[in-house]
């Protein structure tokens, strides 16, 4: 694994507003030119490919404005399971292939933006879930008990992939699912913290169609490896990880500076500061768990 001094490239941004002025969302856009340790813990066994996407404003004013990813399920022999960002693999991948100038050149183009770094483990350590995530600079983990989700089966059926699928709904941690799952795929996985039914969860939307997962390839004989991160993690709980990713979100540039990353100064089109830069927005979305408060 390559090891270097951390150059780190950081684009600020408002991205979104409305016809009023009113500020939707801010981002932080930071690169890194390395790539972190890794360690194995499982050998894979089957591999899932998803389209992922979640409405970023659900206020009526965007609400076509979605944000996608595409999401590996990796799942071992021994039962853990992960599910993360394709494109982070890719990435990575890049990242371990250029040399520094190369690194920089390819921040500023755009190719090292990352994915979601959301990544769920099943059954790690046994009969756990753990989610990681990376906050701007700073590094979560979390563990809880496997979630107990209580599924209604109906008679409803779809096809996904040429695989027939059944239906089945559920509330969970705030929200309605409604899941596909094929039983000629006989594993009780599936994609996020979904999971518990006599086949693979193959395709999941919420209620309001805000969040949906969807099986697009499938490779049953794969060979890549099961790996985390070893970063120095802030080991926490759901509810503290959640408040962290709420302080952020709200107020990137804030949140920067606390966690002694440095200053940032935002300015207008004209190259004045922008004063209100570091004023808290009300964010236009709901986290994926609407319990967490």
């Amino acid at each position: 694994m390559r090891k270097s001094a951390i150059i780190v490239v950081i684009a600020a941004a408002i991205v979104a507003t409305t016809a009023s002025g009113k500020v939707k969302r801010r981002t932080l856009g930071i690169f890194q030119n390395n790539v972190p340790e890794t360690e194995t813990i499982a050998p894979e066994n089957m591999e899932f490919v998803y389209d992922y996407s979640w409405c970023n404003d659900t206020t009526g004013e965007l609400s076509d404005n979605f944000t996608t990813d595409r999401m590996l399920l990796q799942i071992g022999a021994d039962g853990i399971s992960k599910f993360s960002s394709y494109k982070n693999l890719t990435v990575d991948s890049l990242l371990m292939n250029l040399s520094q100038e190369q690194v920089a050149d390819a921040a500023l183009e755009g190719q090292l933006s990352n994915g979601e770094f959301m990544t769920i483990f099943k059954n790690y350590p046994a009969g756990r879930l753990t989610h990681t995530e990376k906050i701007c600079m700073d590094w979560f983990r979390y563990e809880e008990d496997m979630p107990s989700l209580e599924w209604e089966l109906t008679d409803s059926t779809t096809n996904v992939l040429g695989y027939e699928c059944r239906e089945a709904k559920c509330n969970f941690r705030g929200r309605e699912w409604t899941a596909f799952y094929s039983e000629e795929i006989p594993v009780m996985e599936g994609p996020w913290k979904l999971q518990g039914l006599p086949g693979l969860i193959m395709k999941a939307y919420d209620k309001n169609g805000h969040y949906t997962f969807e099986c697009i390839g499938i490779k049953s004989n794969a060979s890549r490896p099961i790996t985390i991160y070893k970063v120095p993690y802030n080991t926490t709980s759901r509810q503290k990880y959640y408040d962290a990713k709420n302080r952020y979100d709200v107020n990137p540039y804030a949140y920067f500076e606390a966690g002694g990353h440095g200053h940032i100064t935002v300015t207008d089109e004209a190259g004045n500061p922008a004063l209100d830069a570091y004023d808290p927005i009300e964010l236009p979305f709901e986290y994926i768990e609407r319990d967490w408060k």
